[in-house]
């Protein structure tokens, strides 16, 4: 199943979703034009609107409330990207320059922030409170979950139940609003909306560890697992599952590489080596895949339909996925 199959049911609305969206951003300031205008060529796979229109149509119709969510969520995760680039002092993204490599980071912040604004004005605008709520809350918990990252990153105490915590506010609030919006967007049925909600839950807990487990996985143009969590501090699911497996001993000297020469690259590959010998690269599988099926299940109080389809084809698409 590719991606374009499962977008295949609102592929029409996908279609007009994108000059709508332009649309919003229009400025008569050239600066502010030329870095929304590069943001927006370099869009990848537009997920987030896929799930809410997805949503909308596996519960009732899509209307113009629809596209309101979807360009509310869309604009405020653009938002967090573009300042997650200045947080992180990242100059790539997707292979492509981030906007504070090409200008700096202050028009990073400000552009940031413009999209935020037109985020919120956009919702209010048409009245659509509700659908401002479900999306503001999702993005106050990513930025809590950021900041309990650095917290544990510097203190290298992470515990499953951290990452657990971290990862559903940093990745899995905002494709459960997504989902949750789509459905708010089309019907008034407290158990519909409550079903997908908990789907895109689910679906976002599995889409990190997925991510995750591309950290120690052999992919990537030289053929060699990344290592990217490692060198900035990130303990996750599967290497916190080899702590807690190895002896005493090697947990000690592991932790102590990571705190000391998380960098170098000579820690990495041990650190690689130490979490597949200790079986943690198949837990975080396990776990994933125990997240699909919560995903899965949630849409049993749904309809049967094409776009509900979607959404389950979608569960499997990422377990599956090599990116």
């Amino acid at each position: 199943m590719t991606l374009d199959e499962i977008k295949a049911p609102v592929r029409t609305e996908m279609s007009d979703f994108e000059p709508f969206f332009k649309q919003q951003l229009k400025s008569p300031y050239k600066l502010l034009s030329v870095v929304t205008n590069y943001i927006l060529r370099r869009k990848g796979k537009q997920m987030r609107p896929l799930l809410v229109f997805l949503a909308a149509k596996a519960t009732g119709a899509i209307s113009p409330r629809t596209y309101t969510a979807a360009t509310l969520i869309e604009l405020l995760h653009t938002a967090t990207l573009v300042h997650d680039d200045v947080v992180d002092e990242t100059y790539q993204r997707r292979g492509q320059f981030s906007v504070n490599a090409i200008w700096n980071s202050k028009v990073s912040v400000l552009v940031g922030d413009f999209f935020l604004a037109r985020g919120m004005q956009v919702a209010l605008d048409g009245d659509h409170y509700d659908v401002l709520k479900i999306v503001s809350k999702a993005v106050s918990e990513i930025s809590e979950g950021e900041l309990v990252q650095i917290d544990h990153a510097r203190r290298l105490d992470i515990e499953e139940e951290t990452y657990f915590e971290i990862i559903r506010k940093k990745t899995a609030t905002l494709i459960a609003a997504c989902t949750q919006a789509g459905a708010y967007s089309a019907t008034s049925d407290n158990t519909l909306i409550e079903a997908l909600y908990q789907y895109g839950v689910n679906l976002g807990i599995a889409f990190q560890i997925r991510d995750d487990i591309f950290d120690f996985e052999d992919t990537g143009l030289f053929g060699k697992p990344s290592g990217n969590d490692i060198r900035e501090r990130k303990i996750t699911l599967p290497l916190i599952y080899a702590l807690g497996q190895a002896p005493a001993k090697e947990k000690r000297e592991m932790m102590s590489l990571i705190g000391s020469h998380y960098k170098e690259d000579s820690t990495i590959e041990r650190a690689l080596v130490f979490t597949q010998k200790n079986g943690g690269i198949e837990y975080a599988r396990n776990r994933m895949h125990d997240f699909s099926l919560k995903a899965k299940e949630a849409l049993s109080a749904v309809a049967d339909s094409d776009a509900k389809q979607s959404l389950l084809q979608l569960v499997d698409f990422n377990e599956q996925r090599k990116k």
